[in-house]
């Protein structure tokens, strides 16, 4: 009976649209506090950051039970770079492990380099810093977001970059050195494509947006890195034991790497045990899943609800989250005007894998 019920799930959820009425709200924020990326530790605590496209001037928060957010990890750290290095330039990523680690992403300009920080949520302590500079970093490099290898202990970071040098960055974790890979290839830069939302080409700094390389995502058991570039129809993958192996030449890692599926115009993503990426699909508001199969299915589709659906994180209670933040209104995006409907929330459903093992 157990069998059969699971193919009842399977069977609906393979059929197509679940409509947004089906998600659950969790979390609004007003005009303050737009979102970027989540990160979910082992002890259920949430943490975002908040989207420095909109301006504000508070970096990462912590997300309370009751709704309210407090700055992360400390007030001084929360907030813009002080002489002594204390504080963030600019936060996108942020990773939870499963040794509690938030490990943040940190942006560069021209005072600061890039940074990884890992603050432990456990001690309430700064755990460790990975700095990233030239020549691992580019003038024109935007560090985007990251994924955490325990198992072989490296961080991955996907670096947008101008277009042109979109590239994936890998940082190991025990010596802190750092390598620039995939630079320029044809699966880190954009496609040609535009991006349209609510019938206007998306723009960036006057020109129609063209986004390289960020949706960024590694399997459970750490065999596959999975990533694409913004502005493209197709999500890639790669062995991290490739990845890892620095005696590679560029053309022989080029030739390592697998196209996976199709997938819409993206920001963030995720997966499951399973195999099943989800991608936030921000041209049509939208969640999607790309299946092991290579096809892609939306999940969740709404106007109101998914304005700019932007970045995941799986919850220990089997839910995957997901912040929505109106990117394409941010004056970044939209001809330095904010015209922002304060649809600021995170959302949250259970994970394909999740209905299927009846959890």
């Amino acid at each position: 009976m157990k069998a059969f019920f699971q193919f009842l799930i399977l069977s609906f959820t393979m059929a197509g649209t679940v409509y947004a009425d089906k998600l659950e709200i969790v979390a609004t924020f007003d005009e303050s506090l737009p979102p970027g990326n989540l990160a979910i530790a082992p002890s259920g605590r949430m943490f975002m950051s908040v989207h420095e496209f909109y301006g504000q001037e508070l970096r990462l928060v912590e997300i309370l039970k009751d709704g309210t957010t407090k700055a992360y990890p400390t007030e001084e750290w929360a907030r813009a770079t002080k002489k002594n290095g204390v504080g963030l330039k600019g936060v996108f990523g942020i990773r939870a492990d499963r040794q509690g680690i938030l490990w943040i992403l940190d942006g560069q300009d021209n005072e600061h380099s890039g940074r990884v920080i890992g603050w432990d949520t456990n001690t309430e302590s700064l755990h460790k810093v990975f700095y990233l500079s030239t020549p691992v970093t580019r003038e024109t490099s935007f560090l985007n977001d990251l994924a955490v290898d325990h198992s072989n202990g490296a961080i991955y970071i996907t670096d947008t970059g101008n277009g042109e040098n979109s590239a994936l960055i890998v940082v190991d974790m025990k010596t802190g050195l750092s390598r620039r890979v995939l630079e320029g290839s044809r699966f880190t830069v954009p496609e040609d494509i535009d991006m349209v939302i609510d019938n206007r080409v998306v723009e960036l700094g006057g020109q129609p947006a063209r986004i390289g390389v960020n949706p960024i995502t590694i399997d459970p058991t750490n065999t596959w890195l999975y990533f694409a570039p913004m502005s493209g129809k197709s999500m890639y993958r790669i062995k991290t034991q490739y990845l890892l192996n620095a005696q590679l030449t560029d053309s022989e890692l080029e030739a390592k790497v697998e196209r996976y599926g199709d997938k819409p115009i993206s920001d963030g993503s995720t997966i499951d045990a399973q195999g099943n990426v989800y991608v936030t699909g921000i041209t049509d508001n939208a969640i999607g899943v790309i299946r092991p199969n290579g096809e892609y299915d939306v999940l969740y589709q709404s106007k109101t609800t998914l304005p700019w659906p932007d970045g995941f994180s799986i919850g220990v209670d089997g839910y995957i989250y997901a912040t929505v933040n109106e990117l394409f209104r941010s004056p970044v995006l939209n001809s330095g005007k904010n015209e922002t409907k304060g649809e600021f929330k995170i959302v949250r459903f259970k994970s394909e894998s999740t209905l299927i093992n009846g959890r």
